[in-house]
């Protein structure tokens, strides 16, 4: 496989990853506004603690981006997802505030 197909790979996954994670913070964000649960919290939830122990190990940042430069990706054009920077490069600003919330939220509204 040459770099780039492996670079495509990598932005697709990458992407997949993204959008299932979005989701999936916004779940635990509206399970924690409206009380609603179910089986799809736990999983949602889960999602987003995994998702979040890794960002945390790897410094904040995200392991794919740095496989996705090793393959070619730079700022300049092709970059680690399929989906415009400018919605990316604001993931931290807008996704640490959501996911906070939902699991605030929640543990208010459980009585944790």
């Amino acid at each position: 496989m040459t770099d780039a197909q492996s670079l495509t790979l990598v932005r697709a996954l990458h992407t997949v990853i993204y959008l299932v994670m979005a989701g999936a913070s916004l779940v635990v964000l509206y399970a924690g506004i409206t009380g609603a649960h179910g089986p799809w919290l736990w999983v949602a939830a889960a999602l987003v603690a995994v998702e979040s122990a890794v960002f945390a190990a790897f410094g904040l940042k995200c392991p794919l981006t740095a496989i996705a430069v090793k393959y070619g990706a730079t700022r300049n054009g092709t970059y680690d997802t399929f989906l415009p920077e400018r919605i990316t490069r604001w993931t931290f600003a807008v996704f640490g505030p959501v996911i906070l919330l939902g699991f605030g939220l929640l543990v208010v509204r459980w009585g944790l």
